[in-house]
């Protein structure tokens, strides 16, 4: 099992959503979050200037079964690309195990798929 964390443009946050949903994740978390990088520069979007410093994203957090991880890291990156500075990250990062508290299963069967 993996875990794919992606922070995006909060811009993008929607058409990703869309795009996994419409693939095989039918389940991920995502939070606002705030970070800063290696650009300081000056930007104008929509007529106001803002710095490239500080900028909003969105974070998405999918856990999913190992044959899972290249199409759903696709399916991000296709989606939320621009072409330009502060497109984001996607993180891939390996899960031990998974539990369900509700009925106390572990293991990669816990996890839904539509395969």
């Amino acid at each position: 099992m993996k875990k794919i964390e992606a922070i995006i443009r909060k811009t993008k946050f929607e058409e990703v959503k869309e795009a996994l949903l419409n693939s095989d994740i039918d389940w991920f978390e995502y939070v606002p979050v705030h970070g800063i990088g290696q650009s300081r520069q000056e930007r104008i979007y929509r007529g106001v200037q803002y710095s490239t410093d500080m900028i909003e994203r969105m974070k998405i957090s999918i856990v999913c079964r190992d044959f899972l991880v290249e199409p759903t890291v696709k399916v991000i990156r296709e989606t939320a690309h621009t072409g330009e500075v502060g497109d984001g990250r996607i993180f891939v990062s390996d899960v031990i195990d998974v539990w369900s508290i509700r009925t106390g299963d572990h293991g990669d069967t816990v996890l839904r798929d539509k395969k």
